[in-house]
């Protein structure tokens, strides 16, 4: 699908999606306790759905309602067929650990974008706590063999996914001995741990951790079925604030102000390059203003690197973007898709491993490539409100996260046209 987007004028309210990362989360801690949970307004999307379909084949019962899911877990089983986790990577490596906690064998698939993305480090340490796997490369598969999950000592690196922490922590609690997670790096993206934590204590989880976050203790424990409520989610927030700052007025609402997600950071950023910001208990008002540029170190907000590359090329000097080496890894080379994108706008970019400069100036509208990730397609928008003459090709990849971001788009004044729908 494309997208056409003319040169907008973006005034309205607007209702921030739920958070992808906490539904994840919550249907994975729902999953491992006895008894019923209830999970409200949670987010649906590709990512959601591919996490709910694969817990159901390990005998997790999800039941969808409009701003509800039931979730009835406590007694997984080995699945019939393999686990699709379509290219949803929370699922994949959540569910990679959890594996390691049903008698027998489960066999993991995803799409061949995602298979190629780091697992390794996971990997390692379920071995270091006696978890058998295979590797099946020409299939993209791995097979994860497992008898009862004693627990013990993991180590790990901290600085390549937070997922990979947050797996072993899901299942931590469900371990015989209880585990102990020792990281051998820095941990990176440090909120989304936070959020895991968090997410247990709802399910009535405990977990110890040193001031530093580079170990984690657990004592083996039971998951109690809870009530979750799922707050609204500051990743895609953050193009809903950035339109405000680029295309008129924008006003935010379902977001928690006091939020643990580490993509809350966006209103600093906004305010620092100049865009009149107000926020409210429950909501943000962001309104259109000179941009200037900005350095910023995006270590723990490595998802909002494509929206604050294109808002730093509205804005008039260079930008420097640190702590971005990990967005290589997402569901494109973030930092070189990024810097091909604003190039074909006629944007000075600047790339290395670990930083990005972008030169703000005047950039045209142009024919983009999504480059199949839903944050690339989501930011250039962005551009084609501010100059127009914009087309985006693969436009129906925001599905993963953000279904009905166009639409939304369109009722703030957004000039859309989709073709191909």
């Amino acid at each position: 699908m494309k997208v056409s987007i003319g040169q907008s004028e973006i005034r309205g309210a607007v209702k921030a999606p739920s958070s992808k990362s906490y539904t994840i989360r919550g249907l994975m801690c729902a999953a491992l306790a006895h008894g019923t949970s209830e999970l409200v307004y949670p987010l649906g999307s590709d990512d959601t759905e591919a996490a709910g379909d694969v817990l159901k084949k390990i005998g997790v019962e999800v039941v969808y309602g409009a701003e509800r899911w039931g979730v009835s877990g406590g007694n997984l089983r080995t699945p019939d067929s393999d686990l699709f986790c379509r290219e949803s990577a929370a699922t994949l490596r959540f569910m990679t650990a959890i594996a390691a906690t049903i008698p027998g064998g489960c066999r993991l698939t995803a799409s061949p974008s995602l298979m190629k993305r780091p697992l390794d480090p996971l990997l390692g340490a379920l071995r270091q706590l006696g978890v058998k796997y295979f590797v099946d490369v020409p299939n993209s598969a791995i097979t994860v063999k497992a008898e009862a999950m004693r627990g013990g000592i993991a180590s790990l690196p901290g600085n390549i996914s937070s997922q990979f922490v947050s797996a072993l922590l899901l299942i931590a609690p469900v371990a015989s001995d209880g585990m102990t997670i020792r990281l051998t790096t820095q941990l990176e993206s440090r909120p989304y741990v936070e959020m895991t934590t968090e997410c247990l204590q709802q399910f009535g989880v405990t977990v110890d951790s040193t001031p530093d976050y580079r170990e984690f203790q657990v004592k083996s424990q039971t998951y109690k079925a809870a009530k979750y409520v799922v707050e609204g989610d500051w990743s895609s927030a953050s193009y809903l604030l950035a339109l405000g700052a680029v295309g008129g007025e924008t006003r935010t609402e379902n977001l928690n102000g006091a939020s643990l997600q580490g993509d809350r950071v966006i209103l600093d950023f906004l305010k620092k390059m100049g865009a009149e910001v107000t926020v409210a208990p429950n909501s943000v008002v962001v309104r259109k203003a000179r941009l200037r540029p900005i350095n910023a170190d995006l270590t723990d907000c490595i998802d909002l690197l494509p929206t604050v590359a294109v808002l730093a090329a509205l804005a008039e000097g260079e930008s420097e973007f640190t702590g971005i080496a990990r967005a290589r890894l997402k569901e494109s080379d973030r930092v070189a898709s990024v810097k091909s994108e604003l190039e074909k706008a006629g944007v000075e970019v600047h790339e290395e491993r670990d930083r990005l400069m972008v030169v703000g100036s005047k950039p045209a509208g142009a024919v983009f490539d999504s480059h199949g990730d839903h944050r690339i397609a989501m930011a250039v928008s962005l551009l084609g409100v501010a100059v127009g003459n914009t087309m985006i090709e693969g436009a129906e990849c925001i599905s993963k996260t953000y279904p009905e971001y166009w639409d939304v788009l369109a009722g703030l004044g957004g000039k859309v046209e989709l073709h191909g729908r």
